[in-house]
């Protein structure tokens, strides 16, 4: 009995690694480092929140690195220190829902490009300023000049678009238009 109970556990933990490294591949695909992902996934499939220790024994990585993911993932609002009573070591859990966990990955991602862009657009239209008004331009350069400026106009309209479908996903407005599937549910083929 003791050999069945064994070999019934060596397949479970097979499957729950199959499953971690699933979750670590689809991290991965949506822009987020593979430690990340793995991370994220030995947590989800421990089902309960982990330390620092836990987490470095379980993937082979240092403390500190450990304390670099966790922090990172804790930024992009995937996982969150609890507390726990009577607990000493700090405990970390994660999202649990695939679907808000792909939203907070998603849009942190889009953010993170949203803000790059602003960077980009107000240091550009700077230069073009500057050019403008302490520069006489030349008939050819003036065109050039402007044509500069309607492909950074066209430029931050596309951002705003991105913006907006970022908040359409942060306010779970995506979920009237593609719902999610219940538990069990009818699934699409």
């Amino acid at each position: 009995m003791k050999e069945h109970t064994s070999d019934q556990n060596e397949l479970i933990d097979d499957i729950k690694t199959q499953f971690v490294e699933k979750i670590t591949d689809n991290m991965n695909a949506f822009g987020a480092p593979t430690s990340v992902g793995r991370v994220l996934g030995i947590i989800y499939m421990n089902n309960e929140p982990m330390t620092l220790d836990q987490l470095a024994e379980e993937t082979g990585m240092s403390k500190t690195r450990m304390s670099q993911l966790v922090r990172e993932m804790v930024d992009m609002n995937i996982a969150e220190r609890v507390f726990k009573k009577g607990f000493r070591k700090d405990l970390y859990r994660v999202e649990e829902d695939y679907y808000e966990t792909f939203i907070l990955l998603f849009t942190a991602t889009w953010k993170r490009a949203i803000s790059r862009s602003r960077h980009f657009e107000q240091k550009l239209m700077g230069k073009l300023d500057d050019l403008k008004q302490n520069q006489e331009l030349t008939e050819e350069n003036e065109v050039i000049m402007n044509e500069l400026l309607a492909e950074l106009y066209e430029w931050m309209e596309y951002y705003d678009w991105i913006r907006r479908v970022n908040d359409f996903f942060e306010s779970g407005e995506i979920f009237k238009h593609v719902p999610k599937k219940t538990p069990g549910g009818d699934r699409d083929e």
